[in-house]
């Protein structure tokens, strides 16, 4: 609707105008311009010592607030490096076993090795110690261990402060022969001495660049809140000159970054056969996948209509490194591009089974989403194997999915739910109807 602007009295006042000679219409005009600046002027000079009150007051707001931020950032910093130099004085004063624990680390004793220099005799240590492990099967294994012949001891350790492991290799006088904390694990938080709780969840001993001297592999799981851990993965060479070990950073950030952390199979698999799902995370186009063996699921692959993002065709598929199955979905548009990669697999070790994929819209936005329905084996606490089923859910947004967090922690996964009873209960949980409404999925 149109508002009419201007009363009565201003539409004669305009009439008046018009009946005027247009001279003195020129000569009414300048004097109206000039009684409106005046009118500004005036009310500029008024509210001047105000408007100058009200911005010097602000700009000693925002210096004070710089100020303080800049202050509060050199007190962290100072305290930063207070905690480093404190952490690194005691760490440094480790000279022998018993030190350890005098100087704040508590030792994680399930994982102490005997270390050979040579991989062969590693091995045969190890071999050795399983074979004891079996004829004494009410024997401790800690006392096992301390009793196998061996140039050192490996002690992990982990600091009580600031919850970062250290490595201690003692030799057969007690006295330490080397130590490192040079780990992704002490890095899971940057720019902080405190790091999450964590566990050591699995070391191995393995030649991994083909010189025939132990090298070492570590898990450790690191405590990200609300009951989710995380793994990082780590690898130590042993230098041929000496007893010294190295990290390649690099290796580090690979073996995390694309998931190859879950176990320490797959860390071997990547640093010494040179096996990586690195291309899973990187690949543009389905055709790229291919090339490196990825395997297509081709009885759950089907073509979908998804709003805006046009048709797409949905390629579930696994890539095997070492003995696991590792589980990925992707959509592909029609020239083969790669559009989306989901990873419902999430931190379990391999795709046991794929229950099904349904694609329907889920939280009643008008947008079809995905479902993924699959059984999934790992290692459990006490290392042995576990099949478990999960389901997880995607949203379709503008231009992409995002993964559901919230369903899961009301309607947790069962070993009896199917496809419709999880889609019925997703769409419950949003209030919507919990028929099974197939038209939806084409």
């Amino acid at each position: 609707m149109k508002v009419r602007s201007g009363s009565t009295g201003e539409k004669k006042g305009q009439a008046y105008e018009m009946m005027l000679p247009q001279r003195k219409i020129q000569r009414r005009q300048p004097c109206r311009q000039k009684a409106k600046l005046i009118a500004v002027l005036c009310t500029v000079a008024l509210l001047a010592p105000c408007l100058s009150a009200a911005a010097t007051e602000t700009g000693t707001i925002q210096n004070n607030t710089a100020e303080a931020d800049a202050m509060q950032a050199v007190r962290e910093t100072d305290n930063i490096r207070a905690q480093y130099e404190e952490y690194n004085a005691r760490f440094a004063a480790v000279e022998h076993r018993n030190d350890i624990t005098e100087k704040g680390f508590e030792i994680v004793d399930i994982h102490i090795f005997p270390v050979q220099y040579e991989i062969d005799r590693q091995k045969e240590m190890e071999t050795e110690l399983v074979r004891q492990m079996k004829a004494e099967p009410e024997a401790d294994v800690k006392d096992l261990k301390m009793n196998m012949e061996a140039p050192m001891l490996m002690i992990p350790a982990y600091d009580k402060t600031y919850h970062r492991l250290a490595l201690f290799f003692v030799d057969q006088e007690d006295r330490i022969v080397y130590k490192t904390d040079r780990f992704e694990t002490n890095s899971c938080v940057l720019g902080q001495m405190q790091q999450p709780m964590q566990d050591l969840v699995s070391v191995a001993f393995q030649d991994l660049n083909g010189d025939s001297l132990t090298d070492i592999l570590l898990i450790t799981s690191c405590d990200v809140g609300e009951g989710k851990k995380y793994r990082i993965g780590d690898v130590l060479f042993q230098d041929t000159e000496g007893l010294i070990f190295y990290r390649d950073y690099r290796i580090s950030d690979k073996i995390n970054r694309f998931g190859m952390n879950q176990n320490t199979d797959s860390i071997t698999a990547f640093v010494r056969d040179g096996y990586s799902t690195e291309f899973l995370y990187t690949a543009v186009t389905l055709s790229e996948l291919l090339q490196h063996n990825f395997q297509i699921i081709t009885e759950q692959c089907h073509t979908r209509t998804f709003g805006k993002l046009g048709k797409l065709q949905v390629v579930p598929g696994t890539y095997r490194i070492a003995d696991y199955d590792v589980f990925m979905v992707y959509l592909v548009n029609e020239q083969d591009y790669i559009l989306s990669a989901l990873q419902p697999m999430g931190d379990y070790d391999n795709l046991y089974a794929l229950k099904g994929i349904n694609c329907r819209d889920i939280d009643g936005d008008g947008l079809k989403d995905i479902i993924v329905l699959a059984r999934y084996s790992y290692e459990d606490e006490e290392h042995k194997l576990a099949v478990v089923s999960d389901y997880s859910i995607y949203y379709q947004r503008t231009g992409g999915f995002s993964v559901d967090t919230e369903i899961k922690k009301q309607y947790p996964c069962s070993e009896e739910d199917t496809m419709q009873s999880v889609v019925e209960k997703a769409r419950a949980y949003w209030g919507w109807k919990t028929e099974d409404d197939t038209d939806i999925d084409r």
